[in-house]
């Protein structure tokens, strides 16, 4: 099946359904447990194979219903680090899955091109076999400058892999002299984690009725609407989907203020390091030779101190995502890369 489906006619209670909803807030970016695959091909009796080919075939489907109602970001659960733990044949299924619709998404250029949507794969690539990985690479850099609509496959990914990923690049940062011990804070990790560039997940939904996040987006979607749906995920339907976008408008305003109220702690805690930082400095200018008297006061250090970190955390980042963006570009093919 394609990426990009022909669209289907929607019915009139579709239409009316969808323009109910439209009236509330309508999440932005909506993640997905794809689960209930094998055990949907258990209870077809059929191939665990045919499982996951009819599981890829939902997820097209299910991003055509995200954009019918405004939903411009979705994040999906597709391989986990864990499932190489699966038996040889299993994982071996699952990577030439991968192989065939990624091949599949990059003969459908001109249809990604009219859609405006921007791939990425969120990860440990380095654990994939060169040719997924070079795949992986020609279709996310090819698509990489769209914008109306994201779809975030993670591949090869555990929240905690990404949060320790996250934890050595900081740790390497400050080794080199690029930021400060002082300067490492939620704020800051949190944009070294692989979906740095994402919305905040406003939605997480799991199918099969597990009642665990799996490893998936830890970090991400502790201020989200978790909703797990009794369905395997072959047979989860659009008015499953519905169903979801009601549990989130019940729970949008109790979630908003979670995160205002988050917002207004980092940025207290950020206040605080740096004038105790901006003190510490003051000592240690005190305790060696006599200081020269300026007019100064502590707020103004305070200030220029804070401006001083941004800068360093702002080179930081920059540095990273240039990394991590040429070795995208360097898994491409030669060809790929040349075009």
């Amino acid at each position: 099946m394609s990426w990009f489906p022909e669209r289907q006619q929607r019915t009139w209670l579709h239409r009316m359904c969808e323009s109910i909803l439209k009236t509330g807030p309508i999440p932005k970016h909506v993640a997905f447990i794809m689960d209930g695959n094998r055990r949907f091909a258990a209870k077809k009796s059929i191939d665990r194979a045919e499982g996951h080919l009819k599981g890829f075939d939902k997820l097209a489907e299910t991003l055509d219903w995200c954009l019918d109602l405004g939903i411009c970001e979705v994040t999906v659960y597709a391989f986990s680090i864990e499932n190489f733990k699966r038996s040889k044949e299993e994982v071996d299924c699952l990577l030439e899955l991968a192989r065939q619709k990624f091949a599949r998404l990059l003969e459908e250029k001109e249809l990604i091109e009219k859609h405006g949507v921007c791939v990425r794969v969120l990860g440990n690539l380095s654990l994939l076999p060169s040719d997924v990985q070079q795949i992986i690479a020609e279709a996310v850099n090819f698509s990489k400058n769209n914008n109306r609509a994201i779809l975030n496959v993670c591949f090869a990914y555990t929240a905690q892999d990404d949060i320790s990923n996250a934890m050595k690049e900081l740790a390497l940062g400050v080794k080199a002299g690029n930021i400060r011990d002082s300067d490492i804070s939620e704020n800051l990790l949190e944009s070294c984690l692989y979906t740095s560039r994402c919305r905040p997940v406003d939605l997480l939904i799991r199918t099969s009725g597990e009642v665990r996040l799996s490893d998936f987006l830890l970090w991400e979607s502790t201020y989200s609407c978790l909703a797990f749906v009794n369905v395997l995920w072959p047979e989860f339907s659009v008015w499953h989907l519905y169903a979801t976008i009601l549990h989130y408008q019940r729970n949008h305003t109790q979630i908003q203020i979670a995160r205002q109220n988050r917002d207004i702690e980092r940025e207290r805690l950020h206040r605080e390091s740096d004038h105790k930082c901006v003190l510490e400095e003051l000592e240690k200018a005190k305790s060696g030779e006599a200081v020269t008297a300026d007019s100064i006061t502590i707020q103004e250090r305070v200030q220029q101190y804070a401006a001083a970190r941004k800068h360093r955390t702002d080179l930081f980042l920059q540095e990273l995502n240039n990394r991590r963006n040429k070795f995208m570009e360097m898994l491409q093919p030669v060809n790929a890369a040349c075009a």
